[in-house]
């Protein structure tokens, strides 16, 4: 028996839905990340308290729609506090929203045009995450000075080493800067494996293809002192998250508060 949810035209209405609902209720969101940017700032440099109010954020999205579903795995294994480089692979433009369900902080490295989003990219420079232009070689020293001083702050930061969304489904090359940071500042590199974002909506593109079942997997932390050069370090970080692709998943399951708490 046919679903509702097979219907093409079904998945164009629910899309509607659900980017009219982000793009409605931003501004009542911006509104509480302002206020906790002002009330927060003398005594939470880190900004700690408004990336988990982010995560909050892009998480009712999670929570209220009745075709999105995810299960975060391994979320103990991301550190509160200390440097680290999280790299994690990316398939759709949900990944953004479902990497927020880890709700540990860090500070992502996203594209420059993000940051002049109405609303949600403010919400992104109040947060002090890292702009990049892709492709301007002055940008990329400046974001990787940027997450140096972060990483001497003791701030975990993001990446992408794929440096953009796969157009295949299939898993890219990385590039190196995440783990040249790592090499440099001394910390673990953590991968992140997120599977069943793609299928549901891939690059190019906001009309979901299907339903979405999500797994967000946190992957051991890897030591760079156990590599020998920042290129070994990538490798490992890349096979691993490949490895974890590779495997089979269960079914996900709604990732309501209930759930948020027994993944942590």
């Amino acid at each position: 028996m046919k679903r509702w949810t097979d219907s093409e035209a079904a998945l164009r209405v629910v899309s509607l839905g659900i980017w009219s609902f982000i793009g409605l209720s931003s501004p009542f969101f911006f509104v509480g990340a302002l206020a906790i940017f002002v009330l927060t700032f003398p005594f939470d440099r880190r900004r700690v308290l408004l990336h988990l109010y982010s995560c909050f954020w892009a998480c009712c999205y999670l929570y209220t729609s009745p075709l999105w579903h995810v299960r975060v795995e391994g979320r103990r294994k991301l550190p509160w506090r200390g440097a680290a480089v999280l790299v994690a692979n990316h398939a759709s433009l949900i990944d953004i929203l479902v990497l927020f369900a880890l709700y540990r902080p860090y500070k992502w490295v996203s594209k420059k045009g993000n940051f002049k989003l109405p609303f949600i990219g403010w919400n992104m420079t109040l947060n002090g995450y890292v702009p990049l232009v892709r492709g301007d070689k002055d940008s990329v020293v400046a974001m990787m000075a940027h997450c140096r001083r972060l990483l001497a702050a003791g701030a975990p930061v993001l990446m992408f080493p794929e440096g953009t969304r796969t157009k295949t489904g299939e898993l890219q090359a990385f590039k190196d800067g995440a783990f040249r940071l790592a090499v440099e500042a001394g910390c673990p590199v953590i991968p992140i494996a997120v599977r069943g974002t793609g299928a549901a909506l891939p690059k190019h593109g906001f009309i979901l293809r299907q339903p979405m079942d999500a797994r967000v997997q946190v992957l051991p932390a890897l030591n760079p002192k156990d590599f020998s050069s920042a290129e070994a370090l990538r490798e490992a970080a890349r096979d691993a998250i490949a490895l974890a692709l590779a495997s089979p998943a269960g079914p996900a399951s709604p990732l309501g508060l209930n759930e948020a708490a027994r993944s942590a």
